[in-house]
């Protein structure tokens, strides 16, 4: 069995510094992204099928991360002239979900000596010494982690369900709440804890509010003003 003795990075942690060479050219991080989300995701590897689809899905909905002020990175151990081999394959060949003739526009790092994959903990050795697992990274405009997902070799990632964890976190900085479980925008969000007795009694007291016990209460969020709001402050910062 293999062990891994590095600190790999966790949520609540700042993300790694690193320089690279993508189909996007040089980017630095977090220097060129600076103010921006970013969700910075691994493939094992160029020309496969699991990972044509899921880059086609992430193209495809490249403008709604957009909208949120949110900058995609992909990554692999390919080079870039793999990488850019596979986009015209991809281009010219695909169509998944009626998804055809699609031109991958975001930067995709080529990490031929897997110093990034080793950074980000992207190596699991169980699985592969050379090969990356499919990790996401969701950071936030001050280089915090705040979501780490990891995905088997055969698994399509959900893309909508990283905007949806996307969205969430947005939507608890800017508004203070915290969302339920399959909370999708529109659905009601849950206030804060009281944190004295004195604010458990006004809680349960006020009739106005949807409090199911004195630690969970409802509040109604329209999906309407969670994009207003998110969309005007991203908006703004572009």
């Amino acid at each position: 069995m293999h062990h891994i003795t590095s600190n790999l990075p966790l949520i609540g942690d700042t993300a790694p510094n690193f320089s690279a060479q993508t189909t996007n050219g040089l980017i630095k991080f977090p220097d060129d992204f600076i103010g921006h989300w970013v969700v910075l995701f691994s493939h094992p590897m160029d020309f496969t099928p699991v990972c044509t689809t899921e880059f086609l899905s992430f193209q495809s909905m490249l403008p709604e991360f957009q909208k949120l002020n949110t900058d995609l990175i992909g990554l692999s151990v390919g080079a870039i002239s793999s990488h850019l081999a596979w986009f015209r394959s991809i281009y010219h060949d695909i169509n998944f979900n009626d998804w055809k003739n699609i031109e991958i526009k975001f930067p995709v790092i080529a990490d031929m000596d897997l110093s990034i994959s080793k950074l980000y903990g992207m190596i699991h050795p169980n699985i592969s010494d050379t090969k990356t697992v499919r990790a996401v990274f969701i950071i936030d405009p001050k280089s915090i982690i705040r979501t780490i997902l990891y995905y088997p070799q055969t698994t399509g990632r959900n893309i909508k369900e990283i905007l949806r964890i996307l969205t969430a976190l947005q939507t608890n900085d800017m508004f203070g709440v915290s969302t339920p479980a399959d909370w999708e925008p529109g659905l009601p969000v849950i206030e804060p804890m009281p944190q004295t007795i004195n604010d458990i009694h006004k809680r349960i007291a006020d009739k106005n509010k949807n409090t199911q016990a004195w630690y969970l209460t409802f509040r109604e969020l329209p999906k309407n003003k969670i994009y207003e709001k998110l969309h005007k402050k991203n908006k703004s910062k572009l």
